[in-house]
């Protein structure tokens, strides 16, 4: 099991004790969020990582991996008993939103049930249980919202969110839920995020409509993987909305998006969600504030620009664009 269960004495049993790494297992480590992460933690030498998804390999060959279905229980005991890790990050979740209306019994099993064994089995292993969640547990009425904000989701994927981090909270673990809101960033997998299929759209001539009624302070990846970090190093516990720098609605947000890269605005048509007749309903006036994980996490979220340019230059050194 490693050092940290090596049958030693002694002088060199307390030399061993003081080298010993926090094993991280970190969950969906294949998604968008879960490779910023990675990225991020494997050049912390303090820190040992296993990592975990749905899919057959890994996107990060070199980190020790297990492919694991977490919506099954026998699989998530034989996953935390095997590494015994001091924080699981759960990245893992059923987050189209559409479908959770006609495909609730998977949606629960992956937003409710698997958050109920990830604790379940925490509190054998005395883990650290991280777990993401969503701005989507509130209606939308009245945003930007606080912690202290009651919720009040509108879709069954916001009612699942919302039950997976109450039924978290049953178990004497520690557990750290963290909100965010459309999250967007640079990896080199999977599909594109919204920033991405903006400029392909527009780079392609391809006209788009966008809402102008969805309004959200849109949150950069690599400024939730240092907060995620943040809580690690320094044990922190409870409930923290990570959300971005600038509250704008969809519309807007695409604005930035077309100036920022040189594109062609005139394709964007403006709409209001309920021109989308899309089965779930969605939060509008939305949006997270961050105060207490700027104040208890020292989290400062980057400027739009910012984040943009960081993106940019990802791209470039990817090869991915000229």
């Amino acid at each position: 099991m490693g050092a940290k269960y090596n049958l030693l004495s002694g002088n060199k049993l307390q030399k061993e004790s003081k080298m010993l790494k926090k094993r991280i297992l970190i969950i969906g480590s294949n998604g968008m969020l879960g490779q910023s992460i990675v990225s991020l933690f494997k050049s912390i030498k303090k820190y040992e990582l296993h990592l975990a998804s749905f899919e057959s390999e890994s996107y990060f060959p070199n980190i020790s991996y297990t492919k694991v279905d977490i919506g099954v229980k026998k699989q998530v005991k034989e996953l935390l008993l095997s590494f015994y890790p001091d924080f699981v990050i759960n990245l893992a979740a059923y987050t189209n939103v559409d479908k959770c209306e006609s495909e609730k019994e998977q949606c629960w099993n992956i937003n409710v049930n698997a958050a109920e064994y990830l604790a379940k089995y925490c509190v054998p292993t005395n883990s650290h249980l991280i777990h993401i969640s969503t701005d989507y547990v509130y209606d939308g009425k009245n945003g930007p919202y606080s912690e202290n904000d009651l919720p009040n989701p509108l879709s069954y994927y916001g009612r699942s969110k919302l039950a997976g981090e109450n039924i978290i909270k049953r178990f004497n673990i520690p557990n750290t839920i963290i909100r965010t809101n459309v999250l967007f960033g640079d990896t080199k997998f999977g599909r594109p995020d919204f920033v991405k299929w903006v400029i392909n759209s527009l780079e392609s001539k391809q006209p788009i409509r966008i809402v102008t009624d969805q309004i959200n302070n849109p949150t950069y990846i690599g400024d939730v993987a240092f907060a995620i970090k943040q809580v690690c190093e320094h044990d922190k516990i409870g409930l923290y909305n990570i959300g971005g720098a600038e509250l704008l609605n969809r519309y807007e947000f695409t604005k930035r998006i077309a100036e920022h890269f040189n594109l062609d605005f005139d394709l964007v048509s403006p709409i209001l969600t309920k021109e989308l007749n899309q089965p779930a309903l969605r939060p509008l006036n939305s949006g997270l504030i961050n105060l207490k994980a700027e104040t208890e996490l020292n989290y400062k979220p980057r400027s739009l620009n910012e984040c943009f340019n960081l993106m940019h230059k990802y791209w470039k050194d990817q090869s991915i664009i000229q």
